[in-house]
Order: structure tokens, then sequence, then C-alpha cells
């Protein structure tokens, strides 16, 4: 073969590799890209998964949505963490999966601080201090003033439920007592159900609640709301103060967002950004997201990764502030 010859074959040939490797990891494809959610259908993430994936077929092609709940998210986050870095394998990161669990679990199977690229921030979601509301008129509490006097006034007669040792409701509630300067004493329930079952049953006095799951119960009436636990007011509950107005500083709310495999390469993490901003942006998205009480946050990968830096840096102090392990 000459030279001329063998140069144009070889130039043929790296084309044609080049050709493949892009239709390999690229997504666009044959293969649908998985969208991990590490928690059970029909909850509020999952929903939100399945609602983007329907609006970026357009952009992205199929996404299909499995569910890989087990070990408070740690199961379905470890699925991800461990996939092939090639955009077809990405997942929502939590609250739970990548601030709280690092702390509460005594060994985890990946390391939620860099086994992870960031795609954007999805939601964010308040949580909310509930009071039972016989219980908030017999004691005559009717804002988080009050039930801190009233806690100062009468030590130890107050309790909390939580959905558990470690959740957010127990979180919020040792920060809220440690910067108030109250006790009131903890119990742990099996799940937020059975929590807000208690609360609302009159068996333990205040709750620290996510947003969408009191909702009902506030606007029934058997709830009553004295603050949300964002530094500003929540649109779905305008009538609700910050606790950070009386309590400055304390933020504790639930987020989630996409996560691809730490090795995605940068320009298909891009593209991932791209399709699920313009998805998060959408008139339909921000509709059903709004019954959820869920606020999208489109972000830029960066801003997403500084805000699960922070929050694992938070939830350092808090959970070690608890004493809580789940193991």
């Amino acid at each position: 073969m000459s030279g001329m010859k063998r140069s144009t074959f070889l130039l043929s040939a790296l084309a044609a590799a080049a050709s493949l490797a892009t239709c390999g990891s690229a997504w666009a494809q044959a293969r649908p890209i998985r969208l991990i959610v590490p928690y059970a259908a029909g909850g509020p993430l999952d929903v939100t998964a399945r609602v983007l994936a329907e609006r970026v077929k357009d952009s992205l092609g199929t996404v299909v949505v499995e569910n890989k709940p087990g070990a408070g998210g740690n199961i379905g986050a470890d699925v991800v963490a461990k996939a092939t870095p090639d955009g077809l394998t990405i997942g929502i990161a939590a609250t739970a999966t990548h601030a709280v669990n690092p702390w509460l679990f005594s060994k985890m199977p990946y390391n939620a601080a860099t086994d992870f690229a960031p795609i954007t921030q999805m939601v964010r979601v308040p949580n909310v201090l509930v009071m039972n509301a016989e219980a908030a008129k017999r004691l005559n509490i009717n804002s988080v003033q009050d039930l801190i006097a009233y806690a100062k006034a009468n030590p130890a007669k107050l309790n909390y439920g939580s959905g558990g040792n470690g959740s957010a409701g127990h979180l919020a509630g040792e920060m809220f007592k440690a910067q108030a300067g109250i006790f009131a004493l903890h119990i742990p329930y099996n799940g937020g159900n059975p929590a807000q079952f208690a609360l609302q049953s009159g068996q333990v006095d205040y709750n620290f609640d996510n947003l969408a799951t009191a909702a009902p119960g506030i606007k029934s009436g058997k709830l009553k709301a004295l603050a949300v636990t964002t530094l500003a007011r929540s649109p779905a509950l305008p009538d609700a103060p910050p606790v950070a107005d009386t309590l400055k500083g304390f933020s504790i709310d639930t987020w989630w967002g996409l996560v691809a495999p730490a090795g995605t390469p940068r320009e298909v993490i891009a593209k991932l950004n791209t399709a699920f901003v313009a998805a998060l942006n959408s008139p339909e998205a921000q509709a059903r997201f709004a019954g959820l009480m869920a606020e999208p946050v489109p972000t830029t990968p960066e801003q997403f990764g500084a805000l699960m830096k922070s929050e694992l840096a938070k939830y350092q102090a808090v959970v070690k502030a608890t004493g809580a392990k789940v193991d």
C-alpha cells in the first residue's frame, strides 16, 4: 500500500472509530437513558422524575425511570455512583442521600462528595413547623415565639414526632431546640405518615414536616402551621413566616436534583443540563410541581455542586449534635 493510500486509509479508519465512539457514548441513540430514583414509586421524587422524563423526550430520547429503594436511598444512589460514566445512567440526589446519610451510616457504599457529577438541582420543598390545631388553641400558641415561650415556662412538657431517628423532621427538631434553648421530647415513628397521624390524633404536640405531606392537614384545619423552615416565605404557604424570623439563620429544607456518575464527560453533562433545565422551566412541569408544593430550582452543574457541598458540611454538624445513627 502506498504512503498516500495508507494515510487515507488511516484517516478513514480514525474517522469511523470516532463516529462509533460518539454513537456509543451518545445516548441520543438506540439505548434509552436510565433515571434512577432511590425511593419507591409514587412519592414526590418519583413523580417529579417522571414529569421531567416525559418533557425531555424530544431532546434526549426515551428516559426510563427506575425505582431502586432501600437503605434510606443509599441503594439507588450507589447504582448511579457505580454506573458507566457515559450519560446513559443518571439519578436523583437528595438531601438524605447526599447530605444526611453520609453522617448517619457508619459504612457507606459510595462517597457523596466524589462519586457524582452534578447536572442540575430540580426542586426545593419547604418543611413546615406544624402543631396539632386543638393543642395550639388549648395552649394559646399561635406563633414560633409563643411555642418557645411556652416551652421555657413549662420545661419538658412538650414533645414532637418525626419519621424516625436521623430523618429530616428529627434533625430540624433538634436544630430548633438547640437554637431556641428549649427541651421537647423526641418521639420517632416508623415513617412520615405514622408521625403525621400521631400529630393529628394529639399523641405529639408538634412536628417539622414536609410541606407537601402536611398541606392536607393544614387545609382541613387539623394542623396549625406556625412557620416554614426556608429563609424566605414559601409561595405555597404565604401566611406562614420563616422560623428564621425568630431564630436567625434557621434553615432546613428538602431538595433534590440530578446527578451522573463521576467522570461523565463535560459535554454530556452540558447537554443533560440544557435539556432538564428547559423541562424544569416549562409551564407544564411548573404546574405539576406546584401541586406537590415543590418549587422548581433549575441551576448550572456548578451551582448544584456547590449546594450539595455546603449541605453535606451543614448536616455533619447537625447529625453530630443529635447523636443519631442508623447502623
